[in-house]
């Protein structure tokens, strides 16, 4: 199995506010528990009101030799031609910049899929990546991410596993909770719903039927 891992910088939280500034990606095996290849690139925007966040300077991304960008913008593409899926943490969020124009291909996310023995639910990648020894050096470029769940995976023993459950079926479900039980909800990975009202989730119906409360399939 052939992954292609993403992550992305950008100037907005969505694509509608702003623009794509950089894009990470790791070629990896999980056969062989290694790298391939990997790439990041960077993007021309004039203006990034998250500079404070990534440290990705508009200067910056004009600083590319010309036709630079689009030949890795070319390998990026054929990566994703032969990859079985795609790996993100926290894809709902790189999906929505980069899929137009990728090939259709499966999505796993580290964070809501991938069930990690001994962390809690929906851990930032930088707990995952200390729970299996992978030093913590450096956040907000995306290649850097990348790196982190590459070497995450080369040290997984069970990957095949994980990457299988993870790509089972996924249904939202809302957590029956009482106010005072909240914690319950929040522990087991729900979040909350500022539309709904409540506390929701994506999993596997497996999952679902071994919470210590009742959830409704919405």
């Amino acid at each position: 199995m052939k992954l292609l891992i993403i992550d992305t910088e950008t100037t907005a939280l969505k694509p509608t506010d702003g623009s794509l500034a950089e894009v990470g990606m790791i070629f990896f095996s999980v056969e062989h528990r290694a790298t391939i290849a990997q790439m990041s690139f960077l993007l021309p925007v004039s203006t990034n009101p998250a500079e404070h966040v990534n440290g990705i300077t508009p200067a910056l991304t004009t600083c590319a030799p010309p036709g630079a960008t689009a030949n890795m913008q070319g390998a990026a593409y054929d990566m994703a031609c032969h990859c079985d899926a795609y790996v993100a943490h926290n894809a709902a969020f790189d999906r929505q910049w980069v899929e137009d124009f990728l090939p259709k291909r499966p999505w796993i996310c580290t964070m809501d899929d991938v069930e990690w023995p001994g962390v809690r639910k929906r851990p930032a990648l930088q707990n995952v990546a200390l729970a299996y020894g992978v030093p913590v050096w450096a956040a907000h470029r995306a290649l850097t991410d990348c790196i982190y769940i590459a070497q995450v995976f080369e040290r997984c023993p069970n990957l095949e596993v994980l990457l299988a459950d993870a790509m089972k079926p996924r249904f939202l479900y809302q957590a029956i909770v009482s106010f005072e039980s909240n914690g319950l909800a929040k522990d087991a990975g729900f979040s909350w719903d500022r539309d709904r009202r409540a506390w929701t989730r994506k999993m596997t119906a497996e999952a679902a039927e071994l919470l210590p409360f009742g959830v409704k399939q919405l």
